[in-house]
């Protein structure tokens, strides 16, 4: 019995000490073997690896992928006309020789990224110097990140290389401090509102310009109609007063009695509230008609008498 226990033991034992011994290193990353503190060797490729139980060797891992590095701060940063200016930046870098990289930067990634932010934020400030805004906003931006790239690949490629390449530098925003952005706003908004209170104010005078024209062609067209309303009832008053007169030509006696009604109403309207209702016009000439076909027959009576005696 002690002896079944004490080869279970052992095969624990021995299988605790063989998983200390194997490692497997990812396609994404570096596997760096250590010997009492020293870096025994590196093993870039993936798959299964031996190395001595602790406390003898141990293994780290370090990123082998692309990196990005954000620029961690907007610290203003003066051009060449002492412009104060915010610039946003990244960085695509990778590391390519382990080895260097932990004898010279350091064991991780965190690392790397805090002194390569220092450096970069170093060229941007030196090459900004250099420039005018119009060359920082323009175009010409693509040579500001060319040579803050090479400054940067001088640095960590230089007598002391920190095992890493940089790959890419790009600007994301170039703008003004938040003050001056507010002042060039405030600027271009009275600029807009000057602008805009001159378009109202030429606005008005053409509103009223064309208002003053509508109403010159409003009062002639309204005198032309009237002049033409004029004509119209002066045309029309004339035919009514040679008709009256022919009427009146052909039975004198009823002019006479017409008239004398006319004079009778007007002054019976004067004295009385109730005016003196009398035949309408209408009917007047309706008696003037029966009237004139009287005198038209009695003639004819007279000849037709005098032929019968």
């Amino acid at each position: 019995m002690n002896r079944v226990g004490f080869i279970a033991s052992s095969l624990l034992v021995a299988l605790a000490l063989l998983s200390s011994m194997m490692f497997v290193v990812d396609q994404r990353q570096y596997g760096v073997v250590y010997a009492l503190g020293q870096i025994k060797h590196v093993i870039t490729e993936p798959g299964l690896n031996f190395k001595l139980p602790p406390p003898f060797q141990n293994v780290s891992y370090i990123d082998k992928r692309l990196l990005t590095l954000d620029s961690a701060d907007a610290e203003p940063m003066l051009t060449l006309e002492k412009q104060r200016m915010v610039i946003d930046w990244y960085v695509r870098w990778r590391i390519t020789d382990p080895q260097a990289y932990i004898r010279n930067v350091g064991l991780d990634e965190a690392a790397g990224a805090n002194q390569l932010n220092r450096v970069v934020r170093n060229a941007f400030q030196e090459e900004i110097n250099k420039r005018s805004v119009k060359d920082i906003l323009s175009h010409k931006r693509e040579a500001l990140m060319a040579a803050v790239k090479k400054e940067v690949l001088e640095v960590v490629k230089g007598s002391n290389p920190w095992g890493v390449d940089v790959v890419d530098v790009r600007i994301t925003r170039a703008d003004y401090v938040d003050a001056i952005t507010e002042s060039v706003y405030r600027r271009m908004e009275a600029e807009r509102k000057r602008v805009a209170n001159e378009l109202r104010s030429e606005g008005s005078a053409e509103a009223e310009k064309i208002r003053a024209d509508a109403d010159r062609q409003r009062e002639v067209i309204i005198a032309n109609a009237y002049r033409d309303a004029q004509k119209i009832k002066g045309d029309g008053d004339a035919q009514a007063t040679a008709i009256y007169a022919r009427a009146f030509n052909q039975n004198p006696e009823f002019y006479a009695f017409y008239r004398s009604l006319e004079a009778y109403k007007a002054s019976l309207s004067k004295k009385s509230k109730k005016p003196l209702k009398i035949r309408s016009r209408s009917s007047l000439c309706a008696k003037f008609a029966v009237s004139a076909s009287v005198l038209v027959a009695t003639p004819n009576r007279e000849t037709s008498t005098s032929m019968a005696m």
